[in-house]
Formats: structure tokens, C-alpha cells, sequence
């Protein structure tokens, strides 16, 4: 009877830790997702104080409880173009890229490579991003830019009309006009030159090119 009520006795202890064992666990993904918050809270403040090594430190960390952090390693790489660290920050995209391949990653990859002269990298990023969103007229116009080093005048012209079929305002116009100008397209320059005469925009609100957004997803 004695025995029997050990083994009951033991049973039930071994009951209860397992189900402690099981809350514990339960409760690890929450405390984890809150560090994981903190770490962001961190990042964003230093990043916008200029604190740049205490937003790399919050980033490292991020990435070694979750190592295939997208978000983490473009911020990451935001952080070392903002450094002018350029190979960091072509390290970084990369790895953001072949991870989960958005259109803001690539572009920033793009403007990376664009910025150390490597243009037809660039290119090949830029265009993996307007794959991805094609929206946005900086994309294009980024595009342009590019193919403009290569020497590939269509492709710049396709670039910069499809930026201003997106956002027709004063800066896409210029560019365009400025590109048939080098062009030798004078009577499309003229063109241009008319429609930004005719261009009314509303007082007080100026109306820009729309910039990407760099989202980061916690």
C-alpha cells in the first residue's frame, strides 16, 4: 500500500512538472516576441538619434535570436549605407534579399551598388524590384539613372516616361525633358517644355515624386 502510494506520489509530481515544463514553454515564444519588440524600440530611437552603435548592437541581436530576420538585416544594411560601410551594406541586402526578396530590399541593394559604381548590378536589382513593385516612380527613375551609365539611352527614355505616366509632375518632367535633350529628341524636349507650362499644381501642396517606403516587418 506504502509502495503504491509512492508510485501514485511520484506520478503526480511528475504530472505537475510536466505541465509546469509546459507553461514554461508556452511562455517562451511571448517573452521572446517582447525582446525581439524591445530590441525594435531600440533600433528605430538610435537610428533616428544618429546612434548608430547602439542600433547595430539592437540589430546584432535581433538576428542572433532570429537568424533569418529579413527586416533586421535591411535595417541593418540601411544603417551601414548610412555609415558609408558600403561592403556591410551590400552584405547585408543580400542576405535580406535571398531571405524574403521585396521590392525595398532590392532597391536598396540597387542604390548600393549604384553608389559604389558597379551599375550593372545595379541594374539587375533595380529591375528585380520593379518585378516586385512597379508603382513608384523613383523605382523608374532610379532605373534610368542607371541604364544612363551603361549607355543605354532607349531603356533610360522607357524608364523616365513610365515615371512620369506615374507621377506627372514638375521633377518627373525635367528629367525627361533633360534626358530627350541629351537625346537629340528636341521636338519631344519641346513637348515636355509645353505640358510643364500647362501643369497646374494646387497651392501649398506641391506634389512630389513618391519615395519607397522602407517597411520593416517585426
Amino acid at each position: 500500500m506504502y509502495e503504491l502510494a509512492l508510485v501514485v506520489g511520484f506520478g503526480f509530481l511528475a504530472y505537475r512538472a510536466t505541465n509546469m515544463k509546459h507553461d514554461e514553454l508556452d511562455d517562451i515564444p511571448r517573452k521572446v516576441g517582447d525582446k525581439i519588440g524591445k530590441l525594435w524600440d531600440i533600433a528605430h530611437q538610435g537610428m533616428r538619434e544618429n546612434r548608430f552603435l547602439r542600433a547595430e548592437k539592437a540589430l546584432l541581436t535581433i538576428l542572433k535570436i532570429d537568424q533569418k530576420n529579413a527586416a533586421a538585416y535591411n535595417r541593418l544594411g540601411i544603417l551601414y549605407a548610412k555609415q558609408k560601410e558600403y561592403k556591410d551594406a551590400i552584405d547585408c541586402f543580400e542576405i535580406a534579399s535571398s531571405i524574403e526578396p521585396t521590392a525595398s530590399s532590392l532597391h536598396n541593394l540597387g542604390l548600393i551598388y549604384y553608389e559604389t559604381e558597379n551599375y550593372q548590378k545595379a541594374a539587375t536589382a533595380f529591375e528585380q524590384a520593379l518585378k516586385l513593385e512597379e508603382e513608384l516612380a523613383a523605382r523608374h527613375i532610379a532605373y534610368a539613372k542607371v541604364q544612363e551609365k551603361l549607355g543605354n539611352t532607349k531603356l533610360m527614355l522607357q524608364g523616365l516616361e513610365r515615371a512620369v505616366e506615374l507621377e506627372p509632375n514638375k521633377e518627373s518632367y525635367a528629367l525627361l525633358k533633360m534626358a530627350y535633350d541629351q537625346a537629340g529628341h528636341e521636338e519631344k524636349a519641346l513637348e515636355i517644355e509645353q505640358k510643364v507650362e500647362k501643369l497646374v499644381i494646387p497651392a501649398g501642396k506641391p506634389k512630389r515624386i513618391q519615395r519607397p517606403k522602407r517597411r520593416v516587418v517585426i
